[in-house]
């Protein structure tokens, strides 16, 4: 079959909260042609099939469906081209993507071009969790998609498996569970706490228990846990729900043979969203995962600028800056590539994410050996939750030095004890 080529000014590559932000401020101010590609039958990502409130500015919160097609009207309002159905399949060259869509095979060349591919959750395969392979055992997303979109049918008694800290993505799944009539036998998690209890959301709570079976053929008939004191138990049910640990969508970055960064796992950028490749841009959960949606819609508006300023070709590409790396128990930082005299980080700050809670934290930001910058943050640092680093101290980077390193200090841990050592500042 023929592919036919064609040529767009930008071309941005999925259309949830990030995608559609970055194609509608790029449109209104006149980037050229702006054409936004989606592999789902609609645009909006995620919040199209989660029907909770919560989403869009805190004065003004609306629920998921209503805040995507919010974002997909103003893209097309402002002029861009939302073209759903469209997969994007490889690279042809450092700007050139081959598509495959309802008209068949193209091969689409752009000046700049925006990956906005999102994150997903890892799936109970990716997780390692032994035992048969019987229906019943889904994500969030699969959960919310086969009752909110398909009007599928689940099954009547549930367990949902909660990663800690994403504790908004489990109380989601309970009420997509009871919404399609299922009993939720109990929530588990790994961490020492749960989700915090509210009247819309009871539920029997197992903290310290892993996930170490599931059982059942043809349909899921029960999950085995282990708690932290090696008691085991068997929790009949007919569905498992496996909630957050998100990875971003990353596969379509690491084809066209960008650069990861080890922590996020998502393209290395710099402070202007720039990818090590000439033209290509990264911007959303895409970049780390997990992130609320009015952030990464936040991301898709930061990325306005640096790509106007690339077509017009007044800042030349940078040779990929000072990585940023970061010590445990610190997780990541996005962005994680920083030039001393380029523009600050969306916001002039960073964001981290921290595997333990630390209370009294202090972000220390290092590099060959010579401190840039000390930071107390202002409240206690929780899993799943993101801190931020302020991005005062960039300029005093060493553009030859080696990387930059961020620890965090905590009044929580002991010296010696393996972690950062308590710190008086």
């Amino acid at each position: 079959m023929s592919r036919t080529e064609r040529a767009v000014d930008v071309l941005v590559v999925g259309a949830g909260p990030a995608g559609l932000a970055a194609a509608t401020h790029l449109a209104a101010a006149r980037a050229g042609r702006v054409e936004v590609l989606e592999r789902e039958q609609e645009p909006g990502g995620i919040p199209r099939h989660s029907h909770h409130r919560g989403f869009g500015p805190r004065h003004r919160p609306t629920t998921g469906p209503c805040y995507a097609k919010r974002l997909a009207d103003a893209a097309l309002a402002a002029g861009a081209a939302v073209r759903t159905g469209v997969t994007a399949t490889g690279w042809a060259g450092p700007r050139t993507l081959d598509t495959t869509g309802p008209h068949g095979l193209e091969r689409l060349t752009a000046a700049a071009v925006v990956l906005a591919t999102g994150a997903r959750e890892r799936p109970r395969s990716a997780r390692l969790v032994p035992g048969t392979r019987p229906a019943g055992v889904l994500t969030t997303g699969e959960l919310q998609q086969a009752v909110h979109v398909h009007g599928q049918p689940v099954g009547s008694h549930a367990v949902v498996v909660a990663t800690p800290g994403d504790d908004a993505v489990a109380r989601a799944a309970v009420d997509t569970l009871r919404t399609a009539g299922a009993h939720v036998v109990a929530l588990v998690t790994e961490g020492t706490r749960g989700p915090l209890p509210s009247p819309r959301h009871r539920f029997p709570l197992l903290t310290g228990s892993t996930v170490v079976e599931l059982t059942g053929h043809g349909r899921l008939t029960g999950v085995r846990i282990r708690g932290d004191d090696g008691r085991g138990a068997l929790l009949d049910c007919d569905t498992v729900v496996f909630t957050g640990d998100w990875i971003p969508e990353h596969e379509l970055a690491r084809r066209g043979g960008i650069a990861l960064a080890p922590g996020t796992r998502g393209p290395a950028v710099d402070t202007a969203f720039r990818t090590a490749v000439p033209g290509v841009f990264a911007v959303g959960n895409l970049l780390h995962g997990g992130e609320p949606a009015v952030g990464a819609a936040a991301e898709g508006r930061g990325v306005t600028g640096p790509v106007l300023a690339h077509l017009a070709g007044t800042e030349p590409w940078p040779g990929g800056g000072v990585p940023i790396l970061v010590e445990p128990p610190l997780l990541w930082a996005a962005p994680n590539r920083v030039d001393p005299d380029g523009p600050p980080p969306l916001g002039e700050r960073f964001t981290l994410r921290v595997a333990e809670r630390l209370s009294a934290p202090v972000l220390v930001v290092r590099q060959d050996g010579r401190v840039l910058e000390r930071q107390r943050l202002p409240h206690t640092a929780l899993p799943g939750r993101p801190l931020h680093l302020r991005a005062r101290w960039t300029a005093a980077a060493d553009p030859g030095g080696g990387p930059v390193r961020v620890s965090v200090m905590s009044d929580s841990r002991r010296t010696g004890a393996g972690g950062p050592p308590i710190l008086a500042v």
